[in-house]
């Protein structure tokens, strides 16, 4: 981390320079200021492989507008983080909003390319196809997709994938969903709870099984219904998802969708909600909890550096909670249960410490059986090779389960955890 922030600075000094010009791009360099030795050796490094840092740009697309969808504002927001450390113009980042998932995306990040981009980012699953097609028709750009499942088996060398650890986010939040709902359930509520879903994919699972046990951690009964809207953002969907949780008796939800349809829901019928991506206690003040996020500045930062100075990085790349990538908005105290700040701290503690693994196999079982068992049966070899025993798999999900949990994010930067595991009811 020392070594990637030492060459940050470097750029950023290095851009600085370049930046200095009026509007026909004529720059002006200010003399050397003493002890400037990393900058220039950083430059001279960085030089020798052809890069003009006045006309560097990166490309940015977006697959909703960020002021709507909180996903894609995180993802934004980080750009704008990234932005500014590097000391880039707005001239020297390209945002595209709106992007479908779709041969759209592939127009997009090609023009991006072809406007003098040398990395593009894409932010959304949907985006990985067109994004491939794309590094193959320009090899000489770096093109990096979050959350895509394919840059270790494509074949394509700029072509890269990113993802953070956020189970880990997730299981925290369930940590203070799960004191709120232990507070409910001694004031006489049942302890079920909620979780409005996008897609019936490993990254939603994972995600919404992580917050399950952080809350059973805690509530050790609590049982779990959830309804997929099979769209990454709609409002109206979202909140009518939220509205039948509710009314089917579930006393606290959470969510990965991507828009504030769900928190308004429970803000509107006063039911706690733990929220993602952003906090959502302006929105919520009275129901909202806490959220988990990603921070996609240190993935930006180190893919960008690389590629200012020319050198390769990881083709799939993760981190976690101990390495800033995984984040927790700020704590409700006018919602949170008491002492949920103090047990927060020991959950992390125990993390940073490597003493917690979230998905420990002693804490959940799958159709009654250890999940050891069950990714040995013929129905879960079937469903993980989509629908026909495949050796190959076989071999795969045995490594997943062992040493007494399950890999998350270890084999492959995406989540690839989706055991139905007891507890958690599907509608």
């Amino acid at each position: 981390m020392k070594k990637l922030l030492a060459v940050l600075l470097s750029l950023a000094m290095i851009l600085a320079l370049a930046a200095c010009g009026d509007n026909t791009n004529t720059t002006t360099t200010a003399a050397p200021a003493e002890n400037t030795t990393a900058a220039q050796t950083t430059q001279a490094q960085t030089q020798s492989a052809g890069t003009d840092y006045a006309n560097f740009k990166i490309g940015f697309i977006f697959l909703h507008d960020p002021a709507s969808s909180t996903y894609d504002n995180n993802f934004y927001q980080a750009a704008l983080e990234v932005q500014k450390e590097l000391g880039l113009s707005d001239d020297q980042c390209i945002f595209k909003w709106n992007v479908p998932e779709g041969p759209e995306c592939q127009d997009t990040a090609e023009e991006m390319a072809d406007a003098g981009c040398k990395i593009v980012f894409a932010d959304s699953f949907g985006h990985e196809t067109y994004m491939i097609e794309a590094a193959k028709n320009y090899p000489d750009v770096q093109f990096c997709h979050a959350t895509g499942t394919q840059s270790r088996t494509v074949g394509v060398a700029n072509y890269h994938n990113a993802f953070a650890s956020i189970y880990e986010g997730r299981y925290l939040a369930g940590i203070a969903a799960g004191m709120k709902l232990a507070e409910l359930v001694k004031a006489g509520a049942t302890p079920k709870i909620g979780y409005v879903g996008a897609f019936p994919y490993a990254e939603v699972v994972s995600g919404y099984t992580s917050f399950f046990l952080g809350v059973r951690s805690i509530v050790p009964d609590a049982t779990m219904e959830v309804v997929y809207t099979n769209s990454w953002f709609d409002i109206a969907l979202e909140k009518e998802a939220a509205l039948n949780l509710i009314n089917d008796g579930c006393v606290l939800l959470s969510q990965h969708a991507d828009s504030e349809g769900a928190p308004k829901a429970c803000e509107e019928k006063g039911v706690p909600n733990v929220a993602y991506n952003v906090s959502t206690i302006n929105p919520g003040p009275t129901t909202a909890l806490i959220s988990s996020k990603i921070n996609w500045a240190p993935y930006m930062e180190m893919a960008i550096a690389a590629t200012m100075a020319g050198e390769s990085f990881d083709t799939d790349w993760s981190q976690g909670f101990n390495e800033g990538s995984v984040e927790l908005t700020e704590l409700n105290g006018n919602v949170a249960a008491e002492g949920t700040a103090e047990k927060l701290e020991e959950v992390i503690a125990a993390f940073k410490a490597g003493e917690l693994h979230v998905f420990d196999t002693s804490t959940f079982t799958v159709n009654g059986m250890t999940p050891e068992e069950y990714v040995a049966t013929a129905d879960y070899l079937e469903d993980t090779a989509n629908g026909g025993f495949n050796a190959a798999v076989h071999a795969i999900a045995a490594q997943y389960v062992t040493d007494g949990y399950f890999h998350e994010s270890e084999f492959r930067s995406a989540p690839y955890f989706d055991l139905p595991i007891d507890g958690i009811t599907v509608d």
